[in-house]
């Protein structure tokens, strides 16, 4: 194989990141499959195992980051990936090399087409192919432990085949509803899917119905349950931990929660990346627990050094430039708050914003109307799910009547016309989309950006 050949190989696959899954489209027993054919890769590893509505990615980026401050081979598997396919599958904070992916991909192959000639179950995704080929390298790489982030879901995702050291729940959202359930209880089914049978769970989970189906789910699995304050980790009621304290905060500074830690400096923006971090470190506490060698001075350090690109990113200066990914409700809140808090600017607000056709486009173009002053309205070439920008116009009218727009028939348009009108003390602000981020990455962090 060629590198060419490999990634045609790959994307000849279905993808369902291009076409949306519908629920029979998600079961385990093709990656099952794939798996036994390549040795059980997943079973050689030492995992962890992250799902969640929003920050699951920024999420397992700290663990890994921790991890590695601690002397440890990490490797990270995460997707979708902004600008090269070769994100995904990293080890050390390094994704693997091509030479690499060609000589995974032509082990991963000969067993994806003798399924493809059996009878019975569907050929292996885009996704399944891709997961495999993560196990595989961290294996090959001699990984000391991994960091696996769920695509989508948890239940039938594709990664929950793995059994954890640690099994972690993020939060909870309405994000992907055709193929998870329309309410938050239903969604937190999908994802309390990745509980195994008395494999230690970490939740940051808030809201008491989702909240209740995950306890419920940790009971029936026998899966000791912590459950995530704000400012520190303590264990649930229901697994007879410590309450939490009664009005938690956040901190650089040492404190006595719960667990008697607080979330360390933090190199991501925003009170949401906090409670991520909090999230993380309760993981990480897990992992001690099993034996693994954690110090604090590590935790310090793989939290202020953690890189995660497009996440409430600072590009640019005079203009303030703005990297972001939110494309759900909870994720463009959070990004709202954030930059109401942290990037304050005396001058217009813009947003170049695309979308995909399946998320809650309206609700998240309302909750943008609160907050920015002028929408340039576009979509990527990366992705046919894209909404077209006409209709999104129509959208943000119905929602926030008399709210300023302009369209474009590209995302390169959308950002150089949001750029010339933007004056030294204003902001431009990229998001709505992973897709979107990654195909205008290059021209917001690149010397003419």
């Amino acid at each position: 194989m060629t590198y060419d050949d490999a990634l045609n190989f790959w994307y000849g696959r279905i993808n369902y990141e291009v076409r949306s899954a519908g629920p029979l489209d998600l079961k385990l027993e093709r990656m099952r499959a794939l798996l036994r054919r390549l040795g059980d890769p997943h079973e050689r590893l030492r995992l962890v195992h992250v799902t969640g509505t929003k920050g699951k990615g920024s999420t397992c980026a700290m663990i890994a980051s921790v991890l590695r401050a601690t002397g440890y081979r990490v490797g990270l598997f995460t997707s979708p990936h902004l600008e090269h396919v070769e994100e995904r599958v990293q080890v050390d904070g390094v994704p693997i090399s091509r030479a690499e992916l060609v000589a995974r991909m032509e082990d991963v192959a000969p067993a994806v087409r003798a399924m493809e000639t059996e009878a019975g179950l569907p050929p292996p995704t885009f996704f399944e192919i891709g997961t495999a080929l993560g196990f595989l390298h961290f294996v090959r790489r001699r990984c000391d432990v991994a960091v696996i982030e769920v695509g989508l879901g948890g239940r039938f995702d594709s990664t929950n085949v793995c059994r954890p050291l640690v099994s972690v729940i993020t939060n909870i959202g309405p994000d992907h509803t055709a193929q998870l359930g329309t309410t938050l209880e239903a969604i937190a089914y999908q994802k309390a899917g990745i509980i195994k049978p008395r494999v230690p769970v970490v939740s940051g989970v808030t809201q008491p119905g989702p909240r209740a189906v995950i306890r419920a789910a940790a009971a029936e699995s026998n899966a000791p349950l912590w459950e995530v304050g704000y400012g520190a980790n303590q264990t649930t009621p229901a697994s007879g931990g410590r309450k939490p304290p009664e009005e938690p905060s956040y901190g650089p500074e040492p404190s006595g929660g719960a667990e008697g830690v607080r979330v360390p400096k933090l190199n991501l923006l925003g009170a949401h990346q906090r409670q991520n971090a909090a999230v993380a470190i309760a993981a990480l506490d897990r992992l001690r627990d099993t034996g693994m060698p954690i110090p604090d001075a590590a935790v310090a350090r793989g939290l202020a050094e953690v890189k995660w690109p497009a996440r409430i990113e600072v590009v640019g200066a005079r203009p303030v430039v703005v990297l972001d990914t939110a494309h759900n409700v909870p994720s463009a809140e959070a990004l709202v708050g954030t930059l109401r808090e942290s990037v304050p600017v005396r001058g217009a607000k813009r947003v170049v914003f695309a979308v995909s056709s399946d998320k809650q486009y309206a609700d998240i173009l309302g909750v943008l109307a609160g907050y920015f002053d002028h929408f340039h309205l576009t979509k990527y070439g990366t992705n046919p799910r894209s909404v077209p920008p006409e209709r999104l116009a129509e959208t943000l009218a119905a929602v926030a009547p008399g709210a300023a727009f302009t369209t474009h028939a590209t995302s390169a348009d959308a950002w150089h016309a949001a750029r010339a009108a933007a004056g030294p003390d204003d902001l431009v602000c990229v998001t709505g989309s992973v897709f979107l981020a990654g195909e205008l990455r290059g021209a917001l962090t690149g010397p003419e950006g």
